[in-house]
């Protein structure tokens, strides 16, 4: 079987993946599942929270890339991020400008987030074309308490922070600058690279959670919005029901996915929360956000999982929403001009 670019398959995961892994412990809380980004394992009378992710499509803001993707994972759990290490691969020929490079990245990043870098290892690899950053968060969830993406239940409502394809927009941006300037204008350019600003959903999870009502939290990354609803309907075993007019889409976003032909909502949208959330609870969570200047609306409902995974369109045409097979950064990034 070839497999596609990016994230493995989950029959992959299934057949393969999750049929290795080691010994049994009864201090693993939760630990590898279909939907799920971070594991719980039980530390003393600690509950440790740890997430691990690599960065492989950027050329540039690697090591900002790195902190935030994974702390996202950590936050999305509904705990504070709070230990970094890192894994730098760089490709042959690299200088010591690129290490500096990276590294002052991850420390303006964690600093941002109040996260110790704590470990790390870095190495010149052969076969590389440019540097992958690999990075590992760790948090304790305070009093035992955190959420999982299996936690949503039918009736639940939906919501979702910030909208589609925000750190895919940031890189396309930023790896694709010359092409992208000379068709839509620099203007357009900087300000779709000032998304890497956005891509922490850290203190949308800490809100969400801490207000309460919270039954499911799930970063979306690869696969874009359509990939993360997929991944925590897989985890909850639920249907869903959303509606593309209240899906938020920068005219940034949009202007560079028609450029390259790609679906915004199945574009890498680290940045974007997706929070299921008990129905009496959703509004007062939509405000508390918004009170913080977070954007976030109500894109739909959790169903039974009879009902399927739909999308309503705009016109009110309803279907199922796609799976990506592979994330539409791929696409946009293998295009040449």
């Amino acid at each position: 079987m070839r497999l596609p670019v990016g994230k493995v398959p989950i029959e992959v995961l299934q057949r393969i993946i999750f049929r290795h892994l080691g010994v049994k412990r009864k201090d693993v809380i939760l630990g590898p599942a279909i939907g799920e980004d971070a594991a719980v394992v039980k530390v003393g009378k600690n509950l440790l929270v740890t997430s691990i992710d690599p960065i492989t499509g950027a050329l540039e803001n690697v090591g900002w890339l790195a902190v935030n993707v994974s702390a996202n994972d950590i936050a999305a759990r509904g705990v504070q991020p709070r230990w970094f290490t890192s894994c730098i691969l760089l490709p042959k020929n690299s200088t010591d400008k690129a290490v500096q490079k990276i590294c002052n990245q991850i420390d303006e990043a964690a600093r941002k987030l109040k996260i110790a870098v704590v470990a790390g290892h870095s190495e010149v690899t052969p076969g590389l074309t440019h540097p992958v950053v690999i990075g590992c968060i760790m948090g304790i969830a305070e009093d035992g308490r955190y959420v999982t993406s299996s936690g949503a239940k039918p009736g639940n409502k939906l919501i979702l922070t910030k909208g589609m394809g925000i750190e895919g927009t940031a890189i396309l941006a930023s790896d694709r600058r010359g092409i992208l300037s000379r068709k839509l204008g620099k203007d357009l350019v900087k300000r779709a690279e000032e998304f890497f600003g956005k891509i922490s959903v850290v203190e949308d999870a800490l809100i969400a959670f801490r207000t309460g009502g919270v039954t499911a939290m799930h970063d979306p990354t690869e696969g874009g919005i359509a990939g993360g609803l997929h991944e925590l309907a897989d985890a909850a075993n639920i249907g869903f029901r959303i509606y593309e007019n209240r899906i938020h889409v920068s005219s940034e976003t949009n202007e560079i996915c028609k450029f390259f032909g790609i679906d915004p909502i199945q574009l890498i949208s680290s940045g974007s929360l997706l929070i299921a959330a008990r129905s009496d609870k959703a509004i007062t969570i939509v405000k508390k956000l918004e009170q913080n200047s977070i954007k976030a609306s109500i894109i739909g409902d959790a169903v039974e999982p009879t009902a399927g995974r739909v999308i309503v369109s705009k016109t009110g045409k309803q279907k199922n929403l796609v799976r990506p097979v592979t994330d539409h950064l791929w696409v946009a990034l293998a295009k040449s001009f």
